[in-house]
């Protein structure tokens, strides 16, 4: 019995990650270049989406919305920055009908000091006004509620990226002095980062194994654990902290989690204007309408989820349209495949999925129901405390204020969602999520857990970002040529 339950457990993993693998390579992460036209435009790319209760600062909700894919920390001398041709938006639905009440929206402007050099600064980077910074990268906030606009902020700097001790000897001084307090009492910072995600990409994108299951080790060190394959990359954040009382829909603090003002739904954005005019000097116009050409609420759905010819379509509609893919959540092709490759296992249900149809779409019942608009948000319940020793697994583990009530930094997602669709989330919809992770389902994941450097116990959260100097990313390809 003992040997089967491990062939069983084995046979779920490879099939989660073969059908993971089925997903163009470009999919490297949580939304990461996840979708054929977006793999192409990286500025515009939301990689993942965050929302919690502050930790230290409890009456607040922390968004994190990330851009920018896969950051080369020593990618120069045209390092990474936000597009000053893309509109950013953090949007917040508080009414439960699918559309953004409120948006916050961020608009950067770069400039250059120096045509005549190639370098991205000229000397040592000591202030973030310092003439030294060739391309310093200002932005503006305005919040939009019920179509009424208020600028919050402008001419705010983003910090410079982190290239090395002789360009940037103090980055975290620079970085602390990016973080602003705007109207409202609202915080905010926008700048590279380190990716908060962890995976492990390349056990799952060699064959479909996982390391933990993988008969193939050659190494043994492998053998019990992943190797987190967005280690040593960084992204770019929009970090933002808003007292919950202007979250609500009454503008009030929630009495309580069973409070229907409580609950708010999240999704992040990237827009451009319609018509882009390559010109005879190199540069390019743009005009007319935005258009949104990315979208993220709940981590991982267009990699597996939305089918191939539907993923482009899906970052241009709205949430309030989900229920043109209502057919994909409650029929997930990934279960279909776990009955087709393994017919010896236990059926996994492959139609009717409602307990995926409450997660993703509507909310869990008791914890994070907003209605019965179909929309893909990440939702939170603001009243829910942030727990002093949060658990990876968030609620599968008793941990409420974790995924999917929001998300946190620490939410271990890829583990959390291999389990509950092996599982089909038991009886969700009466709050029993913990079935989930119960024996054997509770040993399915990719063997990382955690990110690989500390998040910060304060905003933004975010760690800072792996520098370009110290980069190690491709330490172990060099020792490998070299070694031939």
């Amino acid at each position: 019995m003992v040997r089967k339950r491990i062939i069983a457990i084995m046979a779920l993993v490879g099939l989660f990650a073969m059908a993971l693998a089925l997903v163009p390579q470009a999919s490297r992460a949580s939304s990461h270049r996840e979708a054929p036209l977006i793999s192409q435009d990286p500025e515009a790319d939301n990689t993942d989406l965050y929302a919690f209760v502050s930790p230290d600062k409890p009456n607040t909700v922390t968004f994190v919305a990330n851009y920018i894919p896969l950051e080369e920390p020593n990618g120069g001398p045209n390092f990474p920055a936000f597009g000053d041709d893309v509109l950013y938006e953090i949007n917040i639905d508080n009414t439960g009908d699918g559309e953004e009440d409120i948006s916050y929206q961020f608009r950067f402007k770069t400039t250059t000091r120096n045509p005549n050099t190639f370098l991205y600064n000229t000397g040592p980077i000591m202030s973030l006004n310092d003439p030294n910074w060739n391309r310093p990268q200002t932005y503006s906030v305005t919040r939009v509620e019920n179509g009424s606009s208020k600028q919050l902020g402008k001419n705010l700097f983003t910090p410079p990226d982190n290239i090395g001790p002789r360009s940037t000897p103090h980055y975290n001084d620079l970085a602390a002095a990016a973080i602003y307090k705007i109207d409202g009492g609202i915080k905010v910072f926008a700048g590279q980062r380190d990716d908060p995600f962890f995976v492990d990409l390349g056990s799952i994108f060699d064959l479909a194994g996982l390391r933990p299951f993988n008969p193939f080790h050659l190494i043994p060190l492998d053998a019990a654990n992943g190797i987190d394959g967005v280690n040593g990359y960084n992204g770019h954040s929009i970090v933002i902290q808003v007292p919950i009382d202007q979250l609500t829909r009454n503008h009030k603090t929630p009495s309580g989690a069973s409070d229907p003002n409580a609950v708010i739904g999240v999704y992040a954005s990237a827009s451009r204007q319609k018509t882009s005019v390559l010109r005879d000097d190199g540069t390019i116009g743009h005009s007319g309408p935005w258009v949104q050409v990315s979208r993220l609420g709940e981590p991982l759905i267009n990699e597996v989820i939305i089918p191939l010819g539907k993923k482009d379509a899906w970052n241009r509609s709205d949430p309030a349209d989900d229920s043109q893919f209502f057919s994909n959540y409650r029929n997930p092709e990934l279960a279909g495949l776990v009955n087709l490759l393994y017919p010896a296992l236990p059926d996994v249900p492959t139609t009717n999925r409602d307990d995926l149809v409450a997660v993703l779409l509507t909310g869990v019942p008791t914890l994070n129901f907003t209605g019965n608009t179909k929309a893909d948000l990440l939702r939170l319940n603001m009243a829910i405390p942030p727990s002093a020793h949060p658990k990876r697994l968030g609620v599968l583990e008793g941990d409420f204020a974790g995924f999917p009530n929001g998300r946190r930094l620490t939410d271990d997602v890829v583990d959390i969602e291999v389990r509950a669709v092996a599982c089909g989330y038991g009886d969700i919809l009466q709050g029993a999520l913990g079935l989930c992770n119960l024996s054997p389902n509770n040993q399915l994941g990719d063997g990382v857990d955690k990110n690989d450097v500390e998040f910060l116990d304060k905003f933004p959260y975010v760690a800072a970002p792996h520098q370009g100097y110290k980069s190690e990313l491709h330490r172990e390809l060099g020792s490998t040529v070299h070694a031939q």
